[in-house]
């Protein structure tokens, strides 16, 4: 079952089916009921997760209610820059709903560093490829805002 939510992923869009076993080793699964918190907010994880099925929110309690400030899906990452870099959690990620995760923790994958090289290289391109494309996202919301605030391009 782990091998073919690895494959359902964007880790594995470069790995062969050897590599995706391989991989798949390395990786845990996580259920988690509606509301249940994978990571709290300020804390640090050396985890990736990938969203296999279910929603994560990226969420921050505000007077005492939780606040949604992103909703991440099946085929979205988490915490990409904690999993790099151990930075503590910004905000939460909270199931919405019942959720599966598949977790991958930086140790594990450092040790397929040393026995096949080339599923870390492919599982950094592959982390690459969606950190852009969430980076590119991001921009193109920035300057819907600015032309929203500055009422430029005639659009609003």
């Amino acid at each position: 079952m782990k091998l073919e939510l690895v494959r359902a992923t964007a880790l594995a869009a470069e790995l062969t089916a050897e590599q995706c076993a391989t991989l798949a080793g390395a990786m845990s699964v996580h259920e988690l009921a509606d509301g249940e918190v994978l990571v709290k907010e300020g804390a640090s994880d050396n985890r990736l997760y990938a969203v296999v099925s279910g929603a994560l929110a990226v969420a921050r309690k505000s007077d005492g209610e939780w606040v949604n400030l992103h909703v991440l899906i099946k085929g979205d990452l988490a915490n990409e820059l904690g999993f790099m870099d151990g930075r503590p959690h910004y905000a939460a990620l909270r199931a919405a709903g019942p959720t599966r995760v598949l977790g991958l923790e930086r140790g594990q994958l450092e040790l397929l560093l040393q026995r096949d090289p080339v599923i870390v290289y492919r599982v950094m391109r592959a982390i690459l490829r969606v950190v852009h494309v969430v980076l590119n996202r991001m921009a193109m919301h920035a300057s819907e805002l600015t032309n929203y605030i500055f009422k430029v391009h005639g659009k609003y």
